[in-house]
C-alpha cells in the first residue's frame, strides 16, 4: 500500500496493569498489521502495530504491564521509560473494569505527567455480571478524560475506541489535572518545586516533585546525577 503524501503519523501507547486484557485490545486495533521484536538492551518483547483512518497512520506500541511509575521489574521499567521519555501522543490505559480502583493510580500519574490519556474500560461484561456499575459520565467528569467500554476478546467497542483515539490525536485541548494531597505533602511540594524545575524543563515540576517524595528510585538516580538533591 502506497503511503499518501499528506500522511500524518501519531504514536499511541497501550498500557495498563497486567491481566487487564491489553493484548486483546491491541490485536483488535492492529489486526494483522503487527510486528514483534525486543526492546533495545533487554529481552523484553516489543510489539508494534498500526491502523489507518483517512490520512492518519496510528502507530501502536503495546507496552508491558505496569502498575505505577515506581517499577519493580525490567518489564515495568520498559513501559514506564517509554511513557516518560518517548512521550506518546496518546496513552490508552486498558483497565479491568471489575477492579477499576487498582488501575487508577497509573492513570493519575500519567495525567500528572500531562500525558493525554484515554481510558479503556475493558472486560465491562465481567464487571456487569458481578453487579459493578461504572458511572462513565461521572468518571469522565472527575478525571477530565474520555472513556470507552470494551470487551476485548469479542472485539466489542473496538470501532468506538479507534474513533476516540483519532479524536484525541486531533485535539488541541490541554491537560489540566490536579489533586490536592494532604497538607504536609502540599507544603513539601511548594518548597521543592521551585528548586527542581529549572534543572528539568522537560518535566512538569509538580509531577517530578511527587515522584521524588514517593522515593521513586529511577528519578532519584537521575536527580543525584545532576546533583540537585543538594538544593532540596
Amino acid at each position: 500500500m502506497k503511503t499518501p503524501n499528506n500522511t500524518r503519523q501519531y504514536t499511541v501507547a497501550l498500557c495498563g496493569n497486567p491481566n487487564s486484557g491489553k493484548t486483546t485490545i491491541f490485536n483488535g486495533l492492529a489486526g494483522t498489521h503487527q510486528k514483534t521484536g525486543n526492546w533495545p538492551g533487554v529481552t523484553v518483547e516489543r510489539k508494534e502495530g498500526s491502523f489507518w483512518i483517512g490520512n492518519k497512520l496510528i502507530r501502536l506500541i503495546d507496552l508491558p504491564g505496569a502498575y505505577s511509575f515506581s517499577y519493580s521489574s525490567v518489564d515495568e521499567q520498559v513501559a514506564i521509560d517509554f511513557l516518560v521519555y518517548q512521550k506518546p501522543d496518546v496513552a490508552v490505559v486498558v483497565v479491568d473494569s471489575s477492579n477499576l480502583s487498582r488501575s487508577l493510580y497509573l492513570v493519575v500519574q500519567l495525567l500528572e505527567l500531562r500525558v493525554p490519556v484515554l481510558l479503556d474500560l475493558n472486560m465491562i461484561d465481567i464487571a456487569r455480571n458481578v453487579g459493578i456499575h461504572i458511572n462513565k459520565n461521572e468518571l469522565e467528569a472527575v478525571l477530565g478524560i474520555a472513556t470507552v467500554e470494551t470487551v476485548g476478546h469479542k472485539k466489542i467497542g473496538i470501532p468506538e475506541l479507534k474513533q476516540k483515539i483519532i479524536d484525541m490525536v486531533e485535539s488541541t485541548q490541554s491537560i489540566d489535572f490536579h489533586i490536592n494531597y494532604q497538607r504536609e505533602i502540599e507544603e513539601a511540594v511548594n518548597v521543592i518545586v521551585p528548586k527542581v524545575s529549572p534543572h528539568f524543563p522537560d518535566f512538569p515540576p509538580r509531577w517530578l516533585t511527587l515522584q521524588l517524595l514517593e522515593g521513586n528510585a529511577s528519578f532519584l538516580t537521575k536527580i543525584k546525577d545532576k546533583q540537585v538533591l543538594r538544593l532540596i
